[in-house]
């Protein structure tokens, strides 16, 4: 077998001969144009069929006429015959191409098309003697012409920073990169489909905001002319979803992205995807029930399964979701009981002792959250709720009636990450205002992710909010564990990268 021009997949060209491959290819457009067969002026194709269908349905295709679309992968050119593969998003298909079938004019032009043609083909479904399921064509029509070099085939594209950069690449020639986007496509789908089953409305919400508030993180900042005023891009989606629970729609939740002006890793990009939902008259234990069966639902919709594995480790969503309080969490694995240190003098004194770092201006409190980074999160493999946080690192959130120096408020972890957030949400405007104070007191003090108030979210707290559930979801974190995706750029189609200089 032999392939024709720059079909060869066995090496790739160096960039003499790549010049001379882009260089024919562009003649071989010019060829088509001067004889009024230019692809560029092709506005449609009726397609009948996808490629993953055929196969998977294969009997009810098989001697059928279908028509399809889509890039020319592999092309085998054997004299009067060749074998031709073509991929659409479903998967990828092998074509048989005789001159017979074609004409000699037709079979001509099949034969100097080039791998990265977008073609449609027209033929009949047939299984080959050695058990391919494939299309006798009878018309190869060329959709768009590809002035590029694919990658070859066998070792495709496997620079990291290039794949990022060009995702566009990596979808062609990577079809699990394809597939984990589809994935992701309908996680989201499947999110919105159970929200919306439980009478939740979708809204959205400004991104360019005067007041960054709602979480503890860095915002990204920016000038519109034509207010001559300064804006933030938002880091959170909560206090506009709270002021629409004062406004009476009493079940919300947005899907949206969100920026923070933040280091890049494994799991964090400036901008990303959170979903956050609010419901009127519950609590965060209805946002622990809620999010465990949505949990349950995506991964059984989408996966087919309630038991998934990320990196070789296996989590079971079926089974109850462990609830822990962060005091006991720490005291499990720490062996330090907070509930018996007195107070902040006493905590730092056993911080010092277990070699946890601390800031000067760190309370009891803060101490806790950091011994429970420092010493629980890595244990939290399976679904786990850990509940009942310092008032002291949450400043929206109610405080528990029986002991005031703590939250109603959980996070969920998974895998050592934390996946979601959640508050009874605070509805005292007054308490609120204090919050907010001490918010201000940490940004004064050099904090650069301290909230500052909000008068208007402040204005509308005080007409009256009802007692409030509302929860916070990474969902990227959420794409990353059902495709098993090493690190949140996989799950990203087009992640922030530096600028490469010219």
């Amino acid at each position: 077998m032999n392939t024709v021009g720059d079909n060869n997949q066995n090496q790739q060209p160096k960039q003499q001969d790549l010049n001379q491959l882009l260089k024919v290819r562009r003649e071989k457009l010019q060829e088509l144009q001067d004889n009024g067969m230019d692809p560029f002026v092709i506005t449609k194709y009726d397609v009948t069929a996808k490629t993953g269908t055929i196969k998977e349905q294969f009997e009810e295709y098989e001697g059928k006429d279908v028509s399809i679309a889509g890039r020319l992968m592999q092309k085998r050119v054997m004299g009067k015959a060749s074998f031709a593969n073509v991929q659409d998003l479903e998967g990828n298909i092998q074509i048989y191409v005789a001159r017979d079938d074609l004409g000699e004019d037709a079979y001509k032009l099949f034969k100097r098309m080039d791998i990265g043609d977008i073609v449609g083909v027209e033929g009949k479904v047939f299984l080959t003697q050695k058990g391919e399921k494939s299309i006798h064509a009878t018309k190869v029509t060329l959709l768009s012409k590809s002035l590029q070099i694919l990658p070859e085939k066998y070792h495709g594209l496997t620079n990291v920073d290039t794949r990022y950069r060009q995702r566009y690449i990596d979808l062609i020639m990577n079809p699990e990169v394809k597939d984990t986007f589809i994935k992701r496509s309908k996680i989201i789908s499947t999110i919105r489909k159970y929200l919306d089953g439980q009478g939740f409305m979708e809204v959205e919400t400004p991104m360019l905001v005067a007041n960054a508030g709602g979480a503890a993180a860095r915002p990204f900042e920016t000038h519109f002319n034509a207010l001559d005023e300064d804006f933030k891009l938002r880091i959170s989606l909560e206090l506009y979803l709270k002021r629409l629970i004062v406004g009476g729609m009493e079940r919300v939740y947005e899907i949206g992205r969100v920026f923070r002006n933040e280091g890049l890793d494994t799991r964090h990009n400036p901008e990303f995807t959170l979903m956050e939902l609010y419901q009127a008259y519950t609590d965060y234990n209805g946002m622990m029930d809620l999010t465990e069966n949505m949990y349950r639902y995506v991964a059984q919709e989408v996966l087919g399964t309630t038991q998934i594995t990320y990196n070789g480790i296996e989590m079971d969503l079926g089974k109850p979701f462990e609830r822990i309080t962060m005091v006991d969490a720490v005291k499990k694995y720490a062996g330090v009981d907070f509930n018996e240190i007195a107070d902040t003098d006493a905590a730092k004194a056993i911080a010092k002792e277990k070699h946890v770092e601390f800031e000067e201006h760190h309370t009891k409190g803060d101490i806790l959250n950091l011994f429970f980074e420092e010493f629980v999160e890595e244990h939290l493999i399976q679904p786990t709720f850990v509940m009942d946080h310092p008032i002291e690192i949450s400043p929206l959130t109610k405080k528990k009636p029986e002991d005031p120096n703590y939250v109603e408020r959980f996070e969920l972890f998974m895998n050592g990450w934390e996946m979601a957030n959640a508050y009874s949400e605070l509805n005292d405007p007054i308490d609120q205002r204090e919050r907010f104070k001490a918010q201000e007191a940490l940004l004064a003090l050099g904090d650069e992710e301290a909230n500052t108030t909000d008068e208007d979210f402040m204005y509308a707290l005080e007409l009256g909010m009802p007692p409030t559930g509302g929860i916070g979801y990474g969902i990227d974190r959420l794409c990353m564990l059902l495709t098993d995706s090493p690190a949140i750029r996989d799950v990203l189609l087009f992640p922030t990268m530096k600028t490469l200089e010219k």
